[in-house]
């Protein structure tokens, strides 16, 4: 039986509510105002942050998975293969690309470990993998490569749906951040890399890659820092 529109409902307040929160503790403003009032707490804010947007994943996801109902679509013959290999090739580049990341830091376990409290504009140097060098947002893209290649029910389609409009809004706030972190640098690797999916023509070679991280923090940080350092 497909879900009545007040559980699709239910789904979406629950996909909106992790969005929202999630959102806000990324922001630098919610990590000043740690900061400022309880200084000591930003040695645990990454490991805290990401407790939280765990726990927050499992209400929605228990919805999407409670709430199955008939196939709107289903793959099926070469489409099968063709959509099961996409997820596969999906999957295999996740562990692929860790090692290019500072998985300490990305964990908060690095943070809890220094003997000082990061400042909250701190998140590290820009660092740009192969996969980096073709799409800016690498696990974004695999996420949903693996999303929009499986069958789909109205509970999981609304969920793709969710999660496909929090990744663009959250690669936007995402990007806010990284120009006031990295300026002029980063707006030109924007310039150059496709966003959320790769784009024909738009990548970095890894000459290039190397060059741009070469030209060190620009001099136009402190301006775009200012311009844009408020936003969430």
């Amino acid at each position: 039986m497909s879900p009545s529109a007040p559980q699709i409902a239910a789904l979406v307040a629950a996909w909106a509510v992790y969005g929202l929160i999630h959102s806000l503790l990324a922001s630098f403003a919610v990590k000043r105002m740690v900061a400022r009032r309880w200084p000591g707490a930003m040695r645990g804010y990454r490991l805290a942050f990401n407790a939280i947007a765990a726990a927050l994943l499992v209400p929605p996801l228990w919805l999407t998975f409670a709430l199955q109902g008939p196939r709107l679509w289903e793959w099926s013959g070469a489409w099968a293969w063709l959509a099961n290999g996409l997820a596969l090739a999906a999957l295999a580049a996740f562990p692929s690309t860790i090692r290019h990341y500072d998985m300490g830091s990305f964990s908060g376990l690095t943070q809890w470990r220094a003997a000082t409290s990061p400042l909250p504009h701190e998140d590290g140097p820009l660092h740009l993998s192969p996969l980096h060098r073709v799409v800016r947002h690498p696990w974004y893209f695999l996420g949903l490569v693996i999303l929009w290649t499986r069958d789909m029910d109205a509970a999981r389609l609304v969920s793709s749906l969710c999660v496909t409009a929090y990744l663009w809004v959250g690669s936007v706030l995402e990007e806010r951040k990284l120009l006031a972190q990295h300026g002029a640098r980063y707006a030109r690797y924007r310039a150059a890399v496709g966003g959320l999916v790769p784009l024909p023509g738009r990548f970095l070679t890894r000459a290039q890659a190397e060059a741009l991280l070469a030209e060190g923090d620009s001099p136009d940080r402190d301006k775009a820092s200012r311009n844009e350092g408020g936003g969430v």
